[in-house]
């Protein structure tokens, strides 16, 4: 049983971004800091990556724990937990998805926790720039 009323989750909702998040916005102001150009934010791509180096064909995504279901740090909705379930399935579905179709259009993924970012965003810049490198 939710605590809220109908409109009050609806609003709440309503006020979740899902760009420019935190998260987003901390490893970019790190990356620059670090003198990381060359990207692009939100490329209009499969998938829609948060950021994307072209020059490297580098997709980006920076996924929210709950929203994606981060096997660390997940807790599953103790209310109306059915509707949870097939959300956050379909993400994750979602998800694989777009990892193919970009994979089969030769760009490389790389998936970054919302909790490796609060953690540590310069071991995350790294494992970046390693790939970088790579490529």
């Amino acid at each position: 049983m939710d605590v809220h009323t109908k409109k009050q989750r609806s609003f709440n909702m309503s006020q979740i971004k899902s760009r420019d998040t935190t998260c987003e916005c901390t490893f970019r102001k790190y990356l620059w800091s670090q003198g990381i150009r060359g990207y692009r934010k939100h490329a209009k791509m499969p998938g829609k990556p948060d950021l994307f180096f072209p020059a490297k064909k580098l997709a980006v995504f920076i996924d929210g724990c709950f929203w994606h279901k981060c096997s660390k740090c997940f807790v599953k909705p103790a209310s109306n937990s059915q509707f949870w379930r097939k959300k956050i399935g379909n993400n994750v579905e979602h998800d694989r998805k777009v990892d193919t179709i970009l994979r089969k259009n030769g760009i490389i993924v790389l998936r970054i926790w919302e909790h490796e970012i609060r953690r540590n965003v310069q071991s995350c810049s790294r494992e970046l720039i390693k790939r970088l490198n790579q490529l």
